[in-house]
């Protein structure tokens, strides 16, 4: 089993930028691909990338493509979205996920195994 903290989440402009760190604790870390999923009120829970357990390969939701940056450092146990370019229709709660199935990348959140607590991301206009 391992145990997932989001942090970094806030209040931000129309433009601005955030990174969102999650850090694992628990089994080892690279015995996961790691996602980041998102959840504004109301709506269902959404893709927003994943990388692969050695960090090699990444994949996006078409509305952060270009703006989002997948990133892992399995020497900290972390992984890490950064947001550039934030609209107000990125805001949502993010949460990070860890996938057990290495052999596959998922955008489907209930394929995931654990899950955070999920951080906040307010975007203003």
């Amino acid at each position: 089993q391992v145990q997932l903290v989001e942090s970094g989440g806030g209040l931000v402009q129309a433009g601005g930028s955030l990174r969102l760190s999650c850090a694992a604790s628990g089994r080892t870390f690279t015995g996961y691909n790691m996602g980041w999923f998102r959840q504004a009120p109301g709506k269902e829970r959404e893709f927003v990338a994943v990388i692969s357990w050695r960090g090699r390969t990444t994949y996006y939701a078409d509305s952060v493509k270009g703006r989002f940056t997948i990133s892992r450092d399995n020497a900290k146990n972390t992984v890490y979205l950064q947001m550039n370019s934030l609209k107000v229709e990125d805001t949502a709660a993010y949460y990070c996920a860890a996938d057990r199935d290495i052999a596959t990348l998922r955008y489907w959140w209930n394929e995931y195994d654990y899950w955070g607590q999920g951080t906040q991301v307010t975007v203003s206009s």
